[in-house]
């Protein structure tokens, strides 16, 4: 028994549902993180109160999930937000769910499910939307799915408080970079407001979100793989900016990350940091620092792993900042050494969770982007890694011309196949990459043939995917590239990789027979640039190729 929620947690398996399908009794599956306030909250409040937790281990199964450790039970459960209370039937379909209940609230729902249950039994039962229509609506790619997310943009754009969107008011780090080539003034602006309103100024590092339009209701957790997206994010818009009010939020959210997220015992980042009391957060510097510490959740997990890499290199490139590249090494050799075998990559670094030992599509995208990243700025040699992701990736998880998130076996609702529209697009986003990386055309053929997939919806996308936009932009336009002949760390490829396009692709010991030691050569689409020398002949490449 869970001695702080009195109830009887069962573990996520087989035998949970066949213990309730013989008792003939619902599941209440419980979805919860470790830095979620709210979780945590319904535990003492709702979960802790003597006569809910007899009802629920009386009437139900109960079963607690840690969403980051299960992430397929996530994707079919969720019900918008954690906590999420599902009720199932024992064959794992849905009944019913909510978010957060009080105690009154609870007590409600267990009397209402309980009926459900005795009226109809499994035939209140439902397989979720998302899972019965299994094929994505194809159509063609044009330029006008890039139009039509830039629409979306300036539709849902706050003129007032910046961002994107009413309440609540994300990051959206891939909608920051998609509007950042394309509107600079309106990604700027909400640049701005998320630095303003989210960056911890005290400790570094992005809050997860705030729960009113004007960023005011902090939520206070967080979270390893939404830092690691803003500090390349920020990384961008320096590049393209020039200015420190851009670099300095990645700088100190480098710092967060390499001093409070930064796992030592595992060589890697620790997944999130837990929002804390409150009241600390207005407390002044000297008082703060002698109150406790939020916990830190410990766990590596290996696609927030890879974003951080991706994160840290790519201000690296900018930068030449030296303690951005060591973690970002070190890492990465935590990721391919005990995370990674045959093209597969582990969920955890502990290996103890069902999750952890399936191919998971969100894993495979997130360590390839690591790794063609790594191969782009420090050591081209780690492109057979990221051939071995991709290969095992097309392999295991490609479906048709889309992926799925995971095999489709297991218990409940994991027999049916999800294919996730963000973690599609982010593997197509990657391959494109290492297409240009290897000179392997396939690859470019599989992100076409994904982002296709998807297309005949992608009027209705909204800015939460904004990299749909981008990536179908770099297909359609090809990204630009530049190669150089000399390996990395050269004055040439660092200067290739400060030229300001953050969506393209530097390409060093490239093995051409065009290219002489010490040059470098521009390209986009059908052309070409003559041989450049210096830093200053590359620039003015890719002004003539641009132009």
């Amino acid at each position: 028994m869970d001695d702080t929620t009195r109830v009887e947690w069962r573990e996520w398996g087989q035998a949970a549902f066949d213990e309730a399908a013989a008792a003939d009794v619902p599941v209440l599956l419980s979805l919860t993180a470790t830095w979620c306030d709210h979780c945590h909250e319904m535990d003492a409040e709702t979960y802790a109160e003597p006569r809910i937790a007899a009802n629920v281990n009386d009437s139900f199964v109960p079963v607690r999930v840690d969403v980051d450790r299960y992430p397929r039970v996530r994707d079919r459960y969720n019900m918008g937000g954690f906590p999420s209370t599902v009720f199932l039937a024992p064959n794992g379909e849905v009944l019913t769910g909510a978010g957060y209940l009080g105690p009154d609230g609870m007590r409600q729902v267990l009397d209402s499910v309980r009926t459900m249950w005795q009226t109809k039994g499994s035939g209140a039962a439902r397989v979720p939307r998302s899972l019965r229509d299994d094929a994505p609506p194809a159509g063609e790619l044009t330029a006008d799915v890039e139009s039509a997310m830039l629409g979306q943009l300036d539709e849902t754009y706050d003129e007032v408080a910046g961002g994107w969107g009413g309440s609540p008011k994300f990051p959206l780090p891939d909608a920051l970079e998609f509007a950042l080539k394309r509107d600079r003034e309106m990604a700027l602006r909400s640049y701005d407001a998320v630095s303003a309103n989210l960056l911890d100024e005290y400790e570094g590092g992005f809050y997860r979100f705030a729960s009113e339009r004007d960023w005011a209701g902090l939520q206070r957790e967080k979270l390893l793989d939404s830092n690691a997206a803003l500090v390349r994010a920020f990384a961008n818009a320096y590049l393209l900016t020039g200015k420190d009010e851009y670099r300095e939020p990645a700088e100190r959210t480098i710092e967060y990350l390499t001093a409070t997220l930064w796992n030592g015992n595992a060589d890697a980042f620790a997944n999130s940091q837990a929002p804390g009391d409150d009241d600390a957060h207005s407390l002044d510097p000297t008082d703060r620092s002698a109150a406790d510490e939020p916990p830190i959740d410990e766990g590596v997990f290996a696609g927030p792993n890879g974003l951080a890499i991706e994160g840290l290199l790519t201000y690296y490139a900018y930068t030449d900042d030296e303690r951005a590249r060591r973690y970002a090494e070190r890492a990465l050799a935590t990721l391919r050494e005990d995370l990674l075998a045959d093209g597969v990559v582990a969920h955890t670094l502990a290996g103890d969770d069902a999750d952890d030992r399936v191919c998971l599509l969100a894993n495979q995208a997130r360590t390839l982007a690591a790794l063609t990243t790594a191969a782009s700025t420090i050591d081209s040699a780690v492109l057979a890694d990221a051939t071995a992701v991709a290969d095992a990736t097309i392999d295991r998880l490609r479906d048709g011309n889309s992926f799925i998130d995971g095999p489709t076996e297991g218990v409940g609702l994991l027999e049916q196949p999800l294919r996730p529209l963000d973690s599609n697009v982010a593997v197509a986003d990657a391959l494109l990459d290492l297409a240009v990386l290897t000179g392997d055309d396939r690859y470019r053929a599989v992100a076409r043939e994904t982002l296709a997939a998807f297309a005949g919806a992608s009027d209705r996308f909204g800015v939460q995917v904004a990299r749909y936009g981008t990536t179908v932009s770099r297909l359609l336009e090809g990204p630009l590239v530049i190669r150089v002949a000399d390996g990395p760390g050269s004055d040439l490829h660092r200067a290739a990789l400060r030229m300001a396009d953050h969506e393209k692709v530097v390409v060093p010991d490239a093995d051409e027979a065009a290219l002489a030691d010490g040059t470098a050569r521009v390209e986009r689409g059908d052309r070409a640039s003559a041989p450049a020398e210096t830093p200053d002949e590359l620039s003015e490449r890719v002004q003539s190729v641009l132009n």
